[in-house]
């Protein structure tokens, strides 16, 4: 009695278990016949937005500025009267000037997705990275702003065959990436000695608006293979200011730069004994001409005050700026002066202080710089100045750190110049 009782307790059990099962079952092929095929995989399309608004039921219309072409007559295309305008022109006050509208530059119009194709909104790009908008509905409204800017790292490396300039573009890099290296090594590297042979890498910055090279960001490091020597320069922030040093914590940065140009070629150096161009007699040169179109600007090499200013014979348009007890500088034969430039004037380095020119005794368009310590001339081709100040020592660890990072990733491009990691 007892053993068929058990028995039949399972049986009941595993009918009650078939029963939820084919319940499930059932209930599960009826709910699925109550939805509509295909909707479980649908969502909702991502709304598309220009500048910020919600284009989806508007048409967008693309185009530039083209001569003759100003906010009146753009708008008049779209059904937007003169009215209209004179209301957006007076909301723009502060904001915008609708006369700066420039001819070439972009602009986009999302008028009513209709026969008519009405105006909604005007949007001006001043640059590539900002805007004007214009409100041209009921609500007449003008606004401001700007496209995000984001930040991919690059990398350039080439062998210099003529001119570091030519070098970058070859290497299919922004030329203002020569500019920036340039200003860069200002203080160690003479870039109208460069020979061919020398060559370099560089890690920067590109700036980007919607997949679009922008313009340069800052260059992250860099190197130079110069005159057998490999120069370093890696960008480091102490104290909230970001600056370049060298592979030993030395800040590139220098009292004096250089030279006077950014671009240009000696064509006479330093000389007691030199045969004038003008008079054809023999008589010292104490400074080094730099042979450059009329009109190139000429950058004062370290800060200071002019001490003079003017017309000076046979050196033409002359600026003398003494820099300190120490050190004071002269630049010769120049077409005109750099703004603000008069006696007492103080100037800071890299300032455009004049032009280059052919005035006075002079043969054609160069600059004759000359350099003096103590009120004696000196070769400023040989003049050693002084760095800026180092990495802090308490900073050291954290610099070595990003260097040996930074070196590794120059090392991996390859170049053909001999390769040293230097150690922490």
């Amino acid at each position: 009695m007892k053993f068929f009782t058990r028995k039949r307790l399972i049986e009941f059990a595993v009918i009650i278990v078939v029963a939820f099962v084919l319940l499930f079952t059932v209930d599960y092929y009826v709910s699925g016949l109550d939805k509509t095929p295909g909707t479980e995989n649908e969502y909702e399309p991502e709304p598309r937005f220009e500048f910020g608004i919600a284009v989806d039921s508007l048409v967008v219309i693309k185009d530039e500025v083209k001569s003759g072409d100003n906010l009146s007559t753009i708008l008049l295309k779209y059904k937007i009267g003169q009215q209209a305008v004179e209301k957006l022109v007076k909301k723009s006050e502060g904001i915008f000037d609708v006369k700066k509208i420039r001819v070439g530059n972009k602009y986009t119009v999302l008028a009513s997705n209709d026969s008519l194709q009405k105006a909604v909104y005007f949007i001006y790009e001043q640059s590539p990275i900002r805007y004007v908008v214009f409100e041209t509905g009921d609500s007449v409204h003008v606004h401001s702003g700007e496209k995000e800017v984001t930040v991919k790292t690059r990398e350039a490396s080439a062998t210099i065959t003529s001119s570091l300039w030519n070098a970058i573009i070859g290497a299919e890099a922004s030329p203002n990436l020569a500019v920036a290296m340039s200003e860069i090594y200002a203080w160690s590297i003479d870039f109208y000695a460069i020979q061919p042979g020398d060559n370099f890498t560089v890690f920067y910055e590109q700036l980007m608006v919607e997949k679009e090279p922008i313009g340069l960001g800052n260059i992250i490091s860099a190197r130079f293979y110069h005159g057998g020597k490999e120069n370093y320069a890696f960008r480091f922030v102490q104290d909230e200011v970001a600056d370049y040093f060298d592979e030993n914590g030395q800040s590139l940065r220098k009292a004096f730069l250089k030279a006077p140009l950014k671009f240009s070629r000696i064509s006479s150096r330093f000389s007691n004994s030199r045969l004038h161009p003008v008079l054809r007699i023999r008589r010292p040169h104490h400074g080094v001409d730099y042979a450059a179109p009329k009109g190139t600007p000429v950058h004062a090499v370290g800060s200071g005050t002019v001490t003079d200013a003017r017309y000076s014979g046979g050196a033409g348009r002359m600026v003398k700026i003494r820099h300190n007890s120490t050190y004071s500088t002269a630049y010769l034969h120049l077409s005109g002066y750099g703004p603000g430039i008069k006696n007492g004037a103080r100037v800071s380095q890299g300032q455009v202080i004049g032009y280059v020119g052919s005035s006075g005794l002079s043969t054609g368009p160069h600059l004759d710089f000359r350099f003096y310590q103590n009120g004696q001339p000196v070769d400023p081709l040989k003049v050693e100045s002084p760095p800026a100040l180092p990495v802090k020592k308490e900073l050291l660890n954290e610099y070595n750190s990003l260097r040996l990072k930074l070196t590794r990733q120059h090392d991996s491009l390859n170049m053909p110049a001999k390769r040293t990691v230097m150690p922490i």
